[in-house]
């Protein structure tokens, strides 16, 4: 909570209306969606399940447990998977 209250506020409500639907549809290489199933910020509902659909070459991998951050407190686990995908 480093930021200010009006950055904050900014970010979520162009985070909550903001539509890469069609975007999605054009990307056309392999894409990773990585999602963690204890993310209290966007659920998977409307994020990952429907990214995954909307790309061309997507995979979605699932963490049970994982917050948000999962980036910042589960690198280990995400650093490794990304790794994977990118020599696959």
């Amino acid at each position: 909570m480093m930021g200010s209250a009006k950055a904050h506020y900014d970010c979520v409500k162009a985070f909550s209306e903001a539509d890469f639907t069609e975007d999605l549809k054009k990307i056309g290489v392999p894409v990773l969606v990585m999602h963690g199933e204890d993310d209290q910020i966007a659920s998977i509902a409307d994020s990952a399940l429907l990214a995954v659909k909307l790309l061309k070459k997507g995979e979605l991998k699932t963490y049970k447990g994982f917050p948000h951050g999962m980036a910042t407190t589960h690198a280990d686990v995400i650093n490794k998977d990304l790794l994977a995908f990118f020599n696959a």
